[in-house]
């Protein structure tokens, strides 16, 4: 056997024993996420890494922001604001007709005849129709989530219903406020069907105007944008203010433009959020980190530490032969964050019992649940830690799609310096 193989096949069985001895498994509450308690306490090094994770739900001024306009819309004074639309009082949406590829309507609701939709009309409809969901925003191409909330809104159904389509509706595009300068526009699509219906258990696609029950703010798309459950962030356009109803055959997404896969809804992956960076030979490591779970829903998230500049056979890109841990996938927290009453989710969240507030599955397709693990000392040297997650179908990061232009999702590798 080579050295490296030796490596691989004794750091193998002694990371697994080093798990059962240090209760891995066994993960319980500490800090702001109040973990559901276990059998036995966590190892200190792990508690302490812990007790440092995020919240898991974000707060509307924690989100990163990736906002486009010159300059951006939700920067502009007040009175600007209310100039353009982009206040509660002063908001209105058109939905209307695609004049090059026009749908059969009833009517249009539009700013000329005065029968746009306004905010007091949104909540009219609200009384009836809201819902809210737990969702992940995250970029297409950036690989990590901007923040994660509970998004209420009105199916954006409830307002093309209001124009009283009849033929030739195929599709659904929309966009928002850009400084009433075309070349800023960013507009993004949906097959009617998927406005219409509900396909696969997911929650609808709404006309936004709440985050973690707080009206949306300026600088999180608001008063109102469109928010996709399944999809990243670029079918979420902030800023709403038309909704067009068209006959077009394809999608016509200013992201698409950009090379850019517009129909790959969000995948499945994982990434560290704290390691060490160096620690002292022999000396345990603690590792935490988050997994978004996609579509295809999450069965483990696995670790895998080996020396620094160890060769690979080129033939397996994707590290499918290594020596891979299974680590702790947290369970839900006690307490949410991100300044909920009460820490609490909120009451009629779809996925949650509507008693107990408790998730109805763990991990929730479309969120993202935090992991944890505590790996084994080592000899001195340079490292690179990885982590990867195996879908509900089993399969491993990056694959099914390893794709950049579909959603980033590559393999992290995180340099490990170990003392003598």
């Amino acid at each position: 056997m080579s050295e490296r193989d030796l490596f691989l096949s004794e750091h193998e069985k002694l990371t697994r024993r080093f798990f059962l001895r240090a209760g891995a498994a066994c993960v319980a509450g500490t800090g702001g996420l109040s973990l559901v308690a276990a059998a036995a306490p966590p190892a200190p090094e792990l508690a302490k890494t812990l007790d440092k994770l995020e919240p898991f739900f974000t707060s509307q001024e924690d989100f990163q922001d990736v906002s486009r306009g010159k300059p951006v819309p939700h920067s502009l004074p007040e009175e600007k604001k209310r100039e353009v639309g982009l206040t509660r009082d002063t908001w209105k949406l058109e939905v209307v007709s695609d004049p090059d590829n026009p749908a059969t309507l009833g009517k249009q609701l539009t700013r000329a005849d005065g029968t746009a939709l306004d905010f007091a009309g949104l909540m009219r409809l609200a009384e009836k129709h809201a819902v809210r969901f737990a969702k992940v925003m995250t970029c297409l191409n950036i690989g990590c989530p901007l923040g994660m909330g509970v998004w209420e809104g009105v199916p954006l159904r409830e307002a093309i219903w209001l124009t009283r389509p009849q033929e030739n509706l195929r599709r659904v595009f929309y966009y928002g406020y850009h400084n009433d300068d075309p070349a800023q526009m960013f507009r993004s699509s949906l097959p009617v069907g998927r406005v219409f219906e509900d396909l696969y258990d997911l929650p609808p696609v709404i006309l936004c105007y709440k985050l973690n029950g707080n009206w949306l703010t300026a600088k999180r798309g608001g008063p109102v944008r469109i928010v996709v459950p399944e999809a990243y962030g670029f079918k979420s356009v902030k800023w709403l203010t038309h909704v067009v109803l068209t006959n077009l055959y394809h999608a016509n997404d200013t992201y698409a433009e950009g090379n850019n896969d517009i129909d790959s809804p969000l995948k499945t992956f994982a990434a560290t959020l704290s390691t060490p960076g160096e620690v002292k030979k022999e000396e345990a490591i603690p590792v935490t980190g988050y997994a978004q779970v996609g579509v295809s829903g999450l069965s483990k998230v696995q670790v895998w530490i080996h020396p620094a500049g160890q060769e690979w056979p080129i033939e397996d890109r994707y590290f499918t032969k290594g020596p891979w841990i299974d680590a702790e996938v947290l369970p839900p927290p006690r307490r949410w964050g991100a300044g909920l009453k009460d820490e609490a989710i909120l009451k009629d969240t779809m996925g949650f019992d509507a008693t107990t507030g408790k998730p109805r599955d763990w991990p929730m397709r479309l969120g993202k649940v935090h992991w944890a693990a505590l790996l084994p000392g080592l000899p001195a040297g340079e490292y690179l830690l990885r982590c990867r997650t195996l879908d509900a179908n089993g399969i491993a990061q990056p694959m099914p799609r390893p794709f950049h232009k579909s959603g980033h999702s590559a393999i992290e590798a995180v340099k490990l310096t170990v003392k003598a």
